[in-house]
C-alpha cells in the first residue's frame, strides 16, 4: 500500500527496518538506535520514541530516511 511522509509512527518506523535487517544495539533516552548495510556500507539510524502512536513529524522522517540509506520509494512503498 503506497503511504505518504505524514502517517508513520515511530513504531511503523521501526517494523520497517527491521523487515530490512536493521538490528537494535542499544537505546539512549527515548532514541532507539538502529544499525543495518545498505549498499555494503553499514548505517546507524536513530528513531525517536515519544509514544507508541505519537506520529514522527515528516521532516523527522526524511532525517530518518537519509541515515538509513534506503531509497523514498522503498519507504513510500512500505515494503
Amino acid at each position: 500500500m503506497p503511504r505518504g511522509f505524514n502517517n508513520w509512527s515511530a513504531v511503523t518506523v521501526i517494523k520497517f527496518l527491521q523487515r530490512h535487517r536493521f538490528s537494535y544495539p542499544h537505546t539512549r533516552g527515548s532514541h532507539f538506535y538502529y544499525v543495518g548495510a545498505v549498499g555494503g556500507r553499514s548505517h546507524l539510524v536513530c528513531v525517536p520514541v515519544h509514544g507508541k502512536s505519537s506520529i514522527i513529524h515528516p521532516r523527522t522522517l526524511k532525517g530518518i530516511i537519509r541515515q538509513s540509506g534506503l531509497s523514498e520509494s522503498e519507504w513510500r512503498s512500505g515494503d
